[in-house]
């Protein structure tokens, strides 16, 4: 990166090899902007503070002996303690000034940026993201730790989400994730990108995976949009469209779409009217009947950003040396019509997980009583008690193996998902927070319901199933259910090939983990009955 002093620097001169002075994603936009332009990824152009201009931000202040005194012997299991610990910390950075050589650097480039982009008759509006120096590795994700802030203008603003993002190093969840991952607290250090703002607020943006993220197969890229800024489906407060879609064939120039879901996309995160005074510079409108019943990509752009996630993680698993699916944050820019990636980083649970067992859950009996249904995370089963909770402060009446059933979860929720077996939301899509977590903490997860705390009541006995395919379903009452696990690592190979007789298209990346020559015969008729939900038909010979 060049000299280690340097307090701002162009994020066109960061890779991976500087998460050590940018943080994982600054070093990550810079790698791809440097590595990966060529091969027409096209990620904004900005500049990041580096970890050496964190330190002189502490230093200056004095802050090192008060943050030690609230954070050593934290216990994060103890709330009120982690609560009290956090809004100290946050008040200590908060209340501090930035030095001025630090604030005169960050205008200084924020100067220039904003000139480039009057230039190309862009506003100079920007988007402030904190990179924290333990973030986005192949082994933390420690993603929604910290704060990122959009639609930031002029120079005043800046310097102040500058001071937030500094802050927000010590959110309660940062404290309480750094903890449990053994990452000592003053050591760790904050970059804070500053990219030119994607104008997705007129047009769509969302997140998207090289794997797929329900069962590890590594042959398809799994992708969401909604209209408007991106917050909305990372945080799950809307159900975003999907496609899957198939690389092997997507790489040999074809347009392999497995299946295309058209999400409700109930609300648009745009910019806030400044003269609004609330001081928000984003809001979120209702999106138009008309609107959420159309695709927010086309089929073309989304086969595009497919084929930039093959790029993306050909590359990143060059550079480490093992295969590496990604995690993708993208944008469209609606007045130009341009696609963009806006982040991307290691995806963390089912690249990592063995394949050396095969484990299933199976339901039995399967008479009850539905109450709601969504989409399936994972195909684990749940039974217990539901807690209907509309705010993480309600930790207290969460109790360990209770089924959280919310709106939409954040970041701010993981102490209470710690403590739950499943979770049920009314919003969200297969790539927002509470189906991220979920995997991560092997929960059973069902989201994007719509109703569901309508449906279930606070206290109910319920059973949560993401056994029966991509539909997750919340049944009435604690139903049996058993769990079956076959060891696969030392399987002989067989003298005869092993086919697979296949004949539901919702089971075939599952089944695709089973050790096995092939697929020997595809069964037409059961897949268009399965598309179709018909469980009775006939045949009929061509003279009938």
């Amino acid at each position: 990166m060049g000299n280690s002093d340097q307090l701002v620097v162009p994020l066109a001169q960061v890779g991976l090899d500087s998460i050590a002075e940018v943080g994982g994603k600054n070093a990550s936009l810079g790698e791809m902007i440097q590595q990966l332009g060529p091969a027409g990824v096209q990620v904004p152009g900005g500049f990041a503070t580096t970890a050496a201009a964190y330190r002189l931000f502490i230093a200056a202040n004095g802050l090192r002996p008060a943050l030690a005194a609230l954070l050593d012997g934290l216990d994060t299991n103890d709330l009120a303690a982690l609560q009290a610990a956090g809004q100290g910390a946050r008040a200590l950075l908060g209340g501090a000034d930035l030095p001025p050589p630090l604030a005169e650097a960050i205008v200084a480039a924020y100067r220039d940026l904003a000139a480039a982009m009057a230039a190309s008759g862009v506003p100079a509006a920007v988007a402030v993201r904190s990179s924290a120096t333990a973030e986005d590795l192949p082994e933390a994700s420690f993603a929604g730790q910290q704060e990122t802030y959009l639609h930031i203008e002029g120079e005043t603003a800046l310097l102040a989400a500058c001071r937030r993002c500094y802050a927000s190093l010590f959110t309660d969840r940062a404290i309480a994730y750094r903890q449990q991952h053994g990452f000592d607290h003053l050591e760790v250090a904050l970059s804070i990108g500053v990219q030119r703002m994607v104008r997705s607020d007129l047009a769509s943006s969302g997140v998207m995976f090289s794997i797929d993220t329900e069962t590890g197969f590594r042959d398809a890229v799994l992708l969401t949009a909604a209209y408007g800024l991106g917050e909305n489906v990372v945080q799950g407060a809307v159900n975003p469209d999907e496609w899957l879609i198939f690389k092997p064939t997507l790489e040999q120039g074809f347009a392999p779409i497995l299946s295309r879901r058209l999400g409700s996309k109930a609300l648009r995160m745009v910019y806030a009217d400044p003269s609004g005074g609330d001081g928000q510079a984003v809001r979120n409108e209702a999106v138009s009947p008309d609107d959420s019943g159309r695709f927010a990509l086309s089929d073309g752009e989304a086969l595009t950003l497919a084929r930039w996630a093959c790029v993306i993680e050909r590359h990143y698993g060059e550079r480490r040396g093992v295969p590496t699916p990604m995690d993708i944050e993208w944008a469209k820019d609606g007045l130009s019509g341009e696609l963009f990636i806006l982040q991307a980083r290691p995806e963390t649970v089912e690249s990592r997980r063995g394949g050396a067992v095969l484990r299933s859950w199976h339901l039995e009996p399967h008479q009850a009583e539905e109450i709601t249904s969504g989409r399936a995370i994972g195909a684990s089963v749940s039974s217990g008690r539901a807690r209907v909770i509309s705010d993480p402060g309600e930790i207290a009446r969460f109790m360990d193996g209770d089924l959280l059933v919310t709106r939409r979860t954040d970041p701010d929720w993981e102490p209470i998902l710690r403590k739950a077996s499943g979770v049920v939301t009314d919003q969200g899509g297969r790539t927002c927070h509470a189906a991220i977590i979920a995997r991560e903490m092997g929960l059973t997860a069902i989201v994007g319901t719509g109703d569901g705390t309508g449906r279930i009541g606070d206290g109910d006995s319920i059973t949560l199933s993401c056994c029966e395919g991509d539909v997750g379903h919340v049944y009435r009452g604690a139903l049996p259910f058993r769990v079956e696990e076959q060891a696969i690592g030392d399987l002989p190979a067989t003298r005869t090939r092993i086919l697979i007789n296949v004949g539901n298209p919702e089971e075939a990346f599952n089944l695709a983990s089973i050790p096995c020559d092939g697929v020997g015969l595809a069964r037409l008729e059961f897949i268009i009955a399965n598309a179709i939900g018909c469980t009775r038909w006939r045949c009929w010979s061509r003279s009938g």
